[in-house]
């Protein structure tokens, strides 16, 4: 179709490129010294006020902390200075980022998502956007078909890349190209690699959407979601949104992961070591059906993850599929020794899960397997542990999962849960 193209939209100019490297912007953007005490660490600043000298003219930029807080503006600078933007909005959560975005269409409008999302935005996209007027409409091949699923209502356009939990790649110029002809915008979650690894709005995206629960803030614990963009009138939109809904951050967890950023790129880099020695010992496994990781030459998107990728950096994510069936899955997750079983990714722990079960759970069987998310399928987030001794734990498990599983016979029960952590 040709819906929009009287209304193209010119992708917004990015941010000037930074002076300084990644490690420093990490470490000093957003993080003025006290002027007063010359402190080299901001303080918490936990008042819900700000006085006012006269009336409508406060001390400084404050006035109540919905609206602004020091330490939500300060992390808010370091993430937009690392995402190459000029401007970026915290929130509570990764999912009250995706509600603020989605809020910001009107009733009858449209959005195309790849499939393969994660399965809290999939909740969202179904049961809550559906509610209020939003229809979403979920692809497996968006680069390919994404103009067959264009309507004169289509606003927005929803990517993961790398996406949860099958770690499939998409080519976001490719996408941005088709988009930014009919007006469309262009949304991509980067919270599996982080600001490190890939920047969307580089190649043209609009908006770059992370769950600072994960890899920013990397310490399993602080909730928070962040946005970041270049223009001005999706500011407008969004700050108003966020201050009129006020799903915002407090001030406490705002520091908390604005010092977490700090180490993301020394976090990432290892991560990324990680994961890509685990994936080669599990890929020359005999007990391993198949590994997701970009990382590896095998992976199908390896060449757009050399071109989006820092370095073609895979990752500290990946996921694979084990012989043996569900029960097999189920019980590797129970016999790793240093892998937590638990959703969420991105710390500096080690966690292994079962989508099926868990993180996925909410997303019918028949879609989950349209797109690789089968009962056999686990995935793991590597942390800043030994690579040596994530790889032997990884390996024992496995050869004691099968080895069971085959002595069992196989089975394939699992327990059903509502889709809950990322």
């Amino acid at each position: 179709m040709t819906a929009h193209s009287d209304h193209p939209i010119t992708t917004p100019p990015r941010a000037p490129s930074p002076v300084h490297g990644f490690g420093t912007l990490a470490v000093h953007a957003g993080s003025p010294h006290d002027p007063s005490t010359g402190a080299v660490i901001e303080a918490i600043s936990l008042s819900t006020t700000f006085e006012q000298t006269a009336v409508g003219k406060p001390v400084g930029e404050f006035e109540y902390s919905r609206s602004s807080n020091p330490n939500r503006r300060n992390f808010e600078v370091m993430v937009a200075a690392l995402e190459h933007a000029k401007y970026a909005l915290a929130f509570s959560s990764g999912s009250a980022t995706t509600a603020t975005i989605l809020q910001s269409l009107a009733a009858g409008s449209h959005v195309i998502s790849v499939s393969d999302v994660y399965g809290g935005t999939h909740r969202y996209f179904t049961q809550v956007a559906k509610a209020h007027g939003v229809k979403v409409t979920f692809t497996p091949e968006i680069e390919v078909d994404i103009r067959e699923h264009i309507t004169e209502a289509t606003k927005l356009v929803w990517i993961e890349t790398p996406s949860n939990p099958t770690l499939r790649l998409v080519d976001i110029r490719a996408v941005v190209s088709q988009a930014h002809e009919h007006g469309i915008l262009v949304v991509v979650d980067n919270t599996f690699l982080s600001p490190y690894v890939q920047n969307p709005l580089d190649h043209g995206a609009d908006i770059v959407v992370h769950s600072v629960t994960k890899y920013i803030n990397g310490h399993s614990d602080v909730v928070m979601g962040v946005a970041a963009f270049n223009s001005e009138e999706l500011l407008k939109r969004l700050t108003f949104l966020q201050n009129a809904i006020g799903a915002i951050p407090s001030a406490f967890d705002s520091w908390l992961a604005h010092r977490g950023a700090k180490t993301l790129h020394l976090r990432a880099r290892e991560a990324t070591t990680n994961a890509t020695q685990v994936a080669h010992a599990l890929e020359a496994s005999p007990h391993v059906i198949a590994v997701n990781y970009p990382g590896l030459d095998s992976h199908p998107h390896r060449a757009i993850a050399l071109k989006q990728h820092r370095n073609g950096m895979g990752g500290g994510m990946l996921s694979f599929r084990i012989r043996g069936g569900h029960a097999a899955a189920e019980r590797f997750c129970q016999l790793t020794k240093i892998f937590t079983l638990a959703e969420s990714l991105g710390g500096v722990e080690s966690l292994v899960e079962v989508p099926s079960s868990m993180t996925h759970a909410g997303i019918p069987k028949d879609q989950r397997e349209a797109v690789g998310v089968f009962d056999d399928l686990v995935r793991i987030s590597c942390g800043v542990e030994d690579a040596d001794d994530l790889t032997k734990d990884v390996l024992q498990a496995l050869e004691l999962a099968v080895a069971e599983s085959a002595k069992l016979g196989n089975g394939s029960n699992g327990v059903t849960n509502g889709t809950n952590g990322y």
